[in-house]
């Protein structure tokens, strides 16, 4: 109801909508760089959960303003409503002229966007078009634009081919991709887009997961900035990342890709996941919580063993038993029953576990 309010509340007919300056679907990436910036009109809630691609929020009813509109609808009339929301957002657009716009040139030209196309995002490209800005509003709004990407994320990862890091946990898979992106490779690191390490222990310390339809679109700008001539580089992900799901097409398709394996010493594993994990060395009840989270899959006495070796400061047999008894059993029936390349994947030695010795192991793949 609250949307359909904050479409209706200070409307005029569709009628009699502008109809000048209208982006229509589909977008692509190169399509979205025609224009000097893309203005999500919407509420800050609705923005944080997702957005187009470099779009700044500009709310005309922010998340209060929204609600009161909404209870105003529902308690009083939307006639009333219609009035309440009309001076909000007359005053919000007029702030954001004042503020954010008050520099920008004649020939500035932004896409303005909200929920569905309709009258937040109209009310403020007619203003700035009869300022003399060539705004251009984006038919369907967020809405269709949502519905593109699913739609393109099913044939998109088609157009690529891949090759998979694989390794053990702690073999410095997400520290390769960076150094072979450092040295110019195409690599979608979905750990980053997803901001969790991929494992029970994966979140990090400060930043929580975005929604599932941020991670769908993160994903969809990475892949629609590379070029299909070259390869992706990806971690050999699961088809899940904390608590996102990998696009089906995209899983599929790195599943079929070439496989590459880093091979680490154990002592130097133990020494990356401390350093990886060094928030839970020192959270020792978060640490705990996650050992909890996988009781199902370990026994009692081994999950109380665990915490014996956590609470004596013993990391490396902490480290060295996930490993044995987790981590490792783990990968090898997720790897091999998944990626087709996994049992014939090229080595790759990993003695060095700095930048300098993932810089090396980075240029001998890419050479």
């Amino acid at each position: 109801m609250n949307d359909i309010v904050a479409e209706t509340a200070f409307s005029v007919e569709k009628s009699k909508a502008p109809k000048l300056g209208v982006q229509t679907l589909p977008l692509s990436y190169l399509s979205l760089q025609q224009f000097d910036a893309v203005i999500d009109t919407r509420s800050p809630a609705e923005f944080a959960e997702d957005h187009l691609p470099g779009a700044i929020n500009c709310p005309v009813l922010d998340n209060e303003q929204r609600i009161q509109v909404g209870t105003r609808y529902k308690q009083t009339s939307a006639f009333d409503a219609k009035k309440l929301g009309a001076g909000l957002v007359a005053r919000n657009i007029a702030n954001h002229i004042d503020t954010l716009f008050a520099d920008k040139p004649k020939s500035w030209k932004p896409l303005i966007y909200c929920w569905r196309g309709g009258t937040r995002s109209s009310a403020m490209t007619h203003i700035l078009r009869t300022i003399g800005w060539n705004a251009a509003q984006l038919e369907g709004g967020y809405k269709a634009w949502r519905a593109q990407v699913r739609a393109d994320l099913e044939t998109l990862p088609l157009h690529f081919s891949y090759r998979v890091i694989c390794g053990r946990t702690g073999s410095g898979k997400s520290r390769l991709l960076d150094a072979l992106a450092a040295q110019g490779a195409q690599v979608l690191d979905l750990e980053r887009l997803a901001a969790h390490k991929g494992s029970v222990l994966g979140n990090l310390p400060d930043e929580a997961q975005p929604s599932q339809k941020m991670f769908d679109s993160r994903i969809w700008l990475d892949l629609s900035r590379f070029d299909n001539a070259l390869p992706v580089y990806v971690e050999a992900e699961s088809r899940k990342v904390g608590l996102l799901r990998v696009p089906e097409t995209l899983i599929t398709t790195m599943h079929q890709g070439t496989c590459f394996e880093a091979v680490t010493p154990a002592p130097l594993r133990a020494k990356l996941l401390r350093e990886e994990y060094a928030h839970l060395i020192a959270n020792r009840d978060l640490l705990f919580f996650k050992l909890d989270c996988i009781k199902s899959l370990h026994s009692a006495e081994r999950i109380a063993e665990w915490k014996t070796l956590a609470t004596q400061g013993n990391w490396d047999e902490f480290v060295a038993s996930m490993l044995e008894h987790h981590y490792d059993p783990a990968y090898s029936r997720s790897m091999f029953s998944n990626y087709q390349g996994a049992q014939s994947a090229a080595l790759l030695e990993v003695s060095d576990i700095s930048p300098d010795g993932f810089a090396k192991v980075s240029h001998r793949l890419l050479a």
